[in-house]
């Protein structure tokens, strides 16, 4: 095909546009389905991403979780129903298999927080600092790092580390505050964020908790200091599925992306699940991320229909990448 009608096409089936047989006449679940067996492909979904796209899933999990099922699948095309580092991250780990994401505006704020030419420059600024990176940044911020991490096995990874070692952790800097204190370490944090974990209310979040005096909070790592305070548990994605469906507690404030309550209600249905407010009113009043929420169930199906967009990572750059991700999987 030719380049630049290969690129325009692309670009119109990653903003849902190109789709050659009517939406309203296709049964998405059939046919993605039937493109699943047809090219041998499978589809792994973070939590955060919608209903219809996490039930169709043949895996659904935490960043940690995702990164282990695409290192090991045998599935000739990876579909990251997610967003771009997880993707890419994902064709690092399968050079030779094509690896799709729905939609490629599908970025990440915590990602775009930690420009890689800065970061360069920060870490040459403190050479005796080894780099300790959340697994949320691009390939060219993983080349920087001497491990990766992920909010589940943060503790662990540090830990690897000898005490009196110094350690940079970007690019989040609530979790790196919250890491600091678990392991009681002085880490040099990276000023990053997730957008969606910066927008809970605490004022909201107080007067929710003064209805529901019965509901117990817990939080992602990556929500500010102020939120994590207030937590009677603070874990990942996978953490907080677990916390809840072992807790004896029957209700919950769940301080993270809104997503999880999908998969957090079929794991404990007779429990209440009540979303953390978010600063801005909105839609569902929660925390929702808006790139997560690109990927749609017709986005899904173009993909995997005319398997693009595809994701492409540099080969010198992949290689270099993969060092610190396979540490991390060794210590996990």
């Amino acid at each position: 095909m030719d380049t630049l009608l290969d690129k325009a096409k692309q670009n119109m089936i990653s903003k849902g546009f190109l789709d050659v047989e009517s939406s309203e006449k296709l049964d998405y679940v059939k046919e993605i389905e039937k493109l699943k067996k047809e090219k041998n492909a499978v589809i792994l979904a973070h939590y955060y991403q919608e209903d219809a796209i996490q039930d169709i899933a043949d895996f659904v999990g935490d960043s940690l979780a995702l990164a282990q099922e695409a290192a090991k699948t045998d599935a000739d095309i990876i579909v990251f129903a997610g967003v771009h580092f997880m993707a890419e991250t994902a064709k690092i780990l399968n050079p030779d298999k094509k690896v799709l994401l729905p939609d490629l505006k599908a970025g990440c704020s915590l990602a775009d927080s930690c420009p890689p030419a800065d970061f360069k420059a920060f870490i040459e600024a403190h050479p005796d600092h080894k780099v300790v990176t959340y697994i949320n940044c691009s390939a060219e911020i993983k080349t920087l790092s001497d491990v990766v991490c992920t909010s589940g096995n943060a503790v662990k990874i540090i830990e690897s580390f000898p005490k009196d070692q110094k350690l940079i952790f970007a690019p989040d800097k609530n979790l790196g505050d919250y890491l600091n204190k678990e392991t009681g370490r002085d880490m040099l944090l990276w000023d990053g964020a997730c957008m969606v974990h910066e927008a809970f209310s605490i004022e909201k979040l107080l007067d929710i908790h003064k209805e529901h005096p019965d509901a117990e909070i817990i939080a992602h790592p990556e929500s500010p200091s102020h939120i994590l305070k207030t937590a009677s548990f603070i874990g990942s994605t996978a953490g907080l599925l677990k916390y809840a469906r072992e807790s004896k507690k029957e209700k919950f404030i769940v301080a993270t992306e809104a997503g999880i309550l999908h998969e957090m209600i079929s794991q404990v249905p007779n429990k209440i699940l009540i979303p953390a407010p978010a600063e801005e009113d909105n839609t569902c009043a929660c925390s929702e991320c808006a790139y997560m929420k690109l990927n749609t169930m017709k986005k899904l199906y173009n993909c995997m229909k005319y398997e693009l967009p595809d994701i492409e990572v540099d080969k010198e750059l992949a290689e270099k990448a993969l060092l610190p991700i396979e540490r991390m999987l060794a210590l996990s």
